[in-house]
């Protein structure tokens, strides 16, 4: 998945002249991957965990702070903000959005994404009885940190109210079967590289039957 979210903004990612900021860091997998298109990027994460994790990787480029993202203060203004897969853990959407804002320079761009909630395996999960309704947060979501859900309407909405547009969206692979069900099927090696490129593509074409979608934004 974040490979093929950072294949899905690169074409956005047009200088090595950039200096960005990523909010949420993980393993690091993310930060590495976008820290070799441009000059720098600075990256804020409340797990010092992560950050020690995304340190090992050791990327020259990088500079970390361990900060709520809410607390996180600027000392400078960034070409682009990557907030991936992190609005779903967030309490205060406007106080983060007031950040976001603080940190971006004018003509700066913003890249969103987070899990649909219309994927097609959630979809099947509801015919199947497993969840009450595409939005209901299951104790899967809850142990992931999740406090709600989205599709594109949702987002649509919270990047608008939040002082932002969109100027590309779309979805990230097509996805019928669940996270681990996907994963045996490429460990059994039954999805195959060109599936994969098969089931990406598709996310692109039915946004709304994919694992997750993604805006890039500007400030309105």
């Amino acid at each position: 998945m974040r490979y093929s979210t950072f294949r899905t903004f690169k074409s956005f990612i047009d200088s090595k002249k950039l200096e960005v900021l990523e909010f949420g860091c993980s393993d690091g997998q993310m930060t590495e991957m976008i820290a070799n298109c441009v000059k720098s990027i600075d990256v804020v994460d409340g797990s010092i965990r992560f950050i020690q994790k995304a340190k090992e990787r050791n990327i020259s480029n990088a500079n970390y702070y361990h900060s709520l993202f809410e607390e996180f203060r600027p000392t400078k203004k960034y070409d682009a903000i990557f907030a991936t897969y992190v609005l779903t853990h967030i309490p205060d959407l406007a106080l983060f959005f007031s950040v976001i804002r603080q940190c971006l320079k004018a003509d700066g761009v913003l890249f969103i994404a987070v899990p649909n909630s219309r994927v097609l395996s959630r979809q099947l999960a509801v015919h199947m009885g497993l969840l009450k309704d595409l939005f209901f947060l299951s104790e899967n979501d809850i142990n992931h940190g999740h406090c709600r859900c989205y599709d594109r309407v949702r987002l649509n909405r919270d990047i608008e109210q939040n002082g932002f547009y969109s100027i590309a969206q779309g979805g990230i692979i097509l996805k019928p079967l669940a996270d681990f069900q996907m994963d045996k099927l490429i460990e059994l090696d039954i999805l195959k590289g060109e599936q994969m490129e098969g089931i990406y593509k598709l996310g692109l074409e039915y946004p709304d039957l994919s694992a997750a979608i993604f805006s890039i934004c500007k400030a309105q």
